[in-house]
């Protein structure tokens, strides 16, 4: 590790940085509608963008900072159980093809902003609509948190913030600076910010890893040195070599199953699809989306280079930025900083408004204020954007880093219990609101116990997402087994509570609307001409 501050490499992420900065606030002239205060403006950008500006938006969306570092990490540490973000990622896209055209369907028709919104009105009950709402922000609220961690990880390679300094504000002020920069920009210009900084952030990450593919292998003498050199680092450690061990594989079949059922349940991965102008651009996207899993199968073996390239760290998130301080020149460390940096801003943006537009709409709206106007959403939204950001910044600042880490994995168990009642009611209305209500209860309550009890070599509790599936004695992912069970429980009940004929709600939905496109009766689709989008 180099002494002291790299200022070649700073002065890089330092242009970069200013770069986005500058483009997240002339974001709020792009396509500037007649009016703007209005979530659908404000939230999903007019609902105008084409095949490209979502596909870089959906890109910048699920592969984050936290990707690029976490990823190899678990590699680096793991061995080949880490690759399981490979098949998960080709698992998920035809499984979206089959219900992501319907939301964006249903969701244009009715004005739909949130997944809660689509739950109130296609089972008729705020009750399950606010179990979704809640579900979906606490959530995000960690993975927001980790995009911070990402970027401190950077500052902390550059040898800025996070050091060894006794004064706190010191210590932490780059990592203010830039939550103060993201916090401005989104405050002002909504998702059209993260849309535009996308570009740049996706393309620098595509050159990064294009250039680390490339030149890493060759100053450590080829694959072939480096596979050996990961060979013998696991084989030394007791994990058997570079393959899992068969005790693993139930394992890494069902978390890779687990978190494919689980990405598009995100309120991020859903604010960005709406998005769309269309429902062939969200065809279109789900077909060419796997683009990013060929980068993400690349990315993940730069856990192997870290092994081979001799990288000793105490922090496994720090793993991979040190690699590329210790083997790229200063300057294209800076890139590779800047591209890990600007992908942690992009979508903890997207994230802090999805989580805003769900409190607005599902709290706010149904409970609070269900008078509210257009502009008093959109005002509301903006301002818990801000409180979503700080709660994840005290996040950060506060709690040990494992905290944050063990905090998103027991998100992504919450947010799979969601995946009934979204994409159950996408295809049928058969399934009652109370069972699916029930169901989510004991999926989440059943997903948080067995957590609690999940204990690792550096805490008692919380300390992994694995756990013995009942009935089986297989050790498996705890989300998984808990949407089995929350379905279980949904099917049983619905037939119980069909038999009572217990009263159901109000489906406010019709079948054409599933399939309905822009342009069709009954689909508000006229745009001004400053909305139109020339990549579509």
């Amino acid at each position: 590790m180099k002494d002291g501050v790299n200022g070649v490499a700073l002065g890089v992420f330092i242009f970069f940085f200013l770069a986005v900065t500058v483009m997240g606030f002339l974001a709020a002239r792009w396509r500037r509608a007649a009016d703007e205060h209005t979530l659908d403006e404000w939230g999903l950008g007019g609902r105008s963008f084409g095949t490209w500006v979502t596909w870089f938006l959906l890109g910048g969306d699920l592969y984050t900072a936290y990707t690029f570092v976490a990823v190899p990490a678990a590699v680096y540490a793991a061995g080949a159980a880490g690759f399981f973000a490979v098949p998960y990622t080709i698992l998920v896209y035809p499984l979206i093809f089959t219900f992501l055209p319907r939301l964006w369907s249903v969701s244009h028709r009715h004005g739909y902003v949130t997944t809660s919104d689509f739950v109130r009105g296609r089972f008729g009950s705020k009750g399950l609509s606010l179990a979704v709402a809640v579900t979906g922000i606490l959530a995000t609220m960690p993975y927001i948190a980790l995009q911070l961690v990402g970027i401190q990880a950077v500052l902390d390679v550059m040898g800025v913030g996070g050091g060894a300094s006794s004064n706190w504000f010191v210590k932490d002020l780059p990592l203010l600076i830039a939550f103060g920069v993201l916090a401005a920009y989104t405050y002002s210009s909504g998702l059209r910010a993260p849309a535009l900084i996308a570009f740049v952030k996706d393309t620098l990450i595509y050159i990064v890893i294009a250039v680390a593919i490339i030149y890493i292998p060759i100053k450590l003498g080829g694959f072939d040195e480096i596979f050996k050199a990961a060979g013998a680092k696991y084989t030394a450690a007791g994990a058997g070599g570079l393959v899992p061990a068969q005790a693993g594989q139930w394992t890494y079949a069902t978390l890779a199953l687990g978190s494919a059922l689980a990405l598009f349940m995100y309120p991020h991965s859903v604010t960005a699809t709406l998005s769309g102008r269309s429902r062939e651009v969200i065809r279109r996207n789900t077909t060419i989306l796997p683009l990013y899993s060929l980068m993400l199968g690349l990315l993940a073996l730069l856990g192997f280079m870290a092994i081979a390239a001799g990288v000793k760290v105490t922090n496994g998130q720090l793993a991979i930025p040190q690699l590329f301080e210790d083997m790229f020149p200063d300057w294209f460390a800076g890139v590779a900083f800047a591209a890990i940096g600007i992908g942690a801003l992009v979508p903890a943006a997207i994230m802090s408004i999805a989580a805003a537009n769900l409190f607005t709409r599902n709290i706010y709206k149904d409970f609070i204020n269900p008078a509210a106007t257009p502009r008093q959403e959109t005002r509301v939204s903006k301002l818990v954007s801000l409180l979503v950001k700080v709660g994840a910044l005290v996040f950060v600042l506060t709690m040990d880093k494992t905290v944050a880490i063990n905090f998103q994995l027991l998100g992504g168990i919450w947010i799979l219990q969601t995946f009934p009642s979204l994409v159950g009611g996408l295809f049928t209305r058969w399934f009652h609101r109370w069972a699916l209500l029930a169901g989510w209860a004991v999926g989440m309550l059943y997903g948080t116990i067995a957590a609690y009890g999940v204990a690792s070599p550096t805490q008692k509790h919380f300390g992994g997402s694995s756990k013995e599936i009942p009935g089986i004695g297989e050790i498996g992912y705890i989300g998984l087994t808990a949407f089995v069970l929350n379905a279980a429980v949904a099917v049983v009940l619905t037939f119980a509570l069909r038999a009572l004929k217990a009263p159901d709600g109000v489906d406010e939905t019709s079948p054409g609307d599933y399939t309905a496109d822009a342009g069709d009766p009954g689909v508000e689709t006229e745009l001004p001409p400053a909305t139109a989008d020339a990549s579509h």
